[in-house]
């Protein structure tokens, strides 16, 4: 979900519930924000694959929030994602690709979710940029000044305190359940010998534990962050995968016995 917006994913829940801060295919963005002769992109509901990805460095998250280098308009116009999308894809498949979310019967598991628990729909990112500085927000608070993947800083590791140190100190439970690379370890902190035993393989460990009603007070599933081993049966992948990893967690939790 990191890499997703709202409106992309659970936007078209609107029609499920009405009261949600979706969408309903009236938003637009134009293909060019000084010419509003140019064709205009709505936000549709056709969904299935995301591919390619989207700029997400700071200065394309710019342009897609400002629709230029002024970033004075308050609040923000939202209008330069289609811009922004033709600038990598000139053949303007791009452009059409993020402008669009995904039917609900198409995320059935999300689906099921929003019809039975509250929505926060007032999502955002904690820095409008690159994956890791969003991460290091999750919980620290901060990404240290970082605005962008600095291989240097992530090896080196970053040196705020985390919630990780908060729960550690009041005595309280953590654990993070990871698939392959925990990016938690990006916090130097975590590396520390006394957090070895809070990492517990995802495959091995996370539905047993939920199940005994033995998961931390804090727990934190670390998705996988290297392709399956298994080829995709199209050039653009399905979410499903994605979709059947949430439907675990949900259901380990919802099975535990605590």
């Amino acid at each position: 979900m990191e890499n997703r917006s709202f409106d992309h994913m659970i936007g078209w829940m609107k029609k499920i519930n009405p009261e949600i801060n979706g969408v309903d295919g009236s938003q637009s963005n134009p293909l060019s924000t000084t010419d509003p002769n140019l064709q205009k992109f709505f936000f549709n509901n056709t969904s299935h694959y995301v591919d390619p990805d989207p700029g997400h460095s700071f200065q394309a998250i710019r342009e897609q929030i400002f629709g230029s280098n002024d970033t004075s308009a308050n609040p923000p116009p939202m209008n330069g994602f289609a811009q922004q999308a033709f600038s990598m894809d000139p053949s303007k498949n791009m452009s059409q690709f993020v402008m669009n979310g995904f039917d609900p019967d198409k995320v059935a598991v999300y689906k099921t979710l929003v019809s039975e628990f509250a929505v926060f729909d007032r999502w955002f990112a904690s820095v409008p940029s690159s994956t890791q500085p969003n991460r290091l927000f999750v919980h620290s608070g901060t990404s240290a000044g970082a605005t962008s993947n600095i291989p240097a800083m992530l090896i080196k590791g970053y040196a705020q305190q985390t919630i990780f140190d908060n729960l550690w100190d009041t005595g309280l439970s953590f654990g993070i359940y990871f698939q392959n690379i925990p990016a938690t370890l990006f916090y130097r902190n975590l590396r520390k010998l006394k957090y070895v035993p809070k990492f517990h393989p995802y495959g091995l460990s996370f539905k047993q534990d939920a199940k005994a009603g033995k998961l931390p007070n804090y727990t934190v599933v670390e998705q996988r962050y290297m392709d399956s081993k298994q080829e995709p049966g199209e050039r653009r992948p399905s979410v499903a995968r994605c979709v059947r990893g949430t439907d675990v967690c949900e259901g380990g939790v919802r099975d535990s016995e605590g």
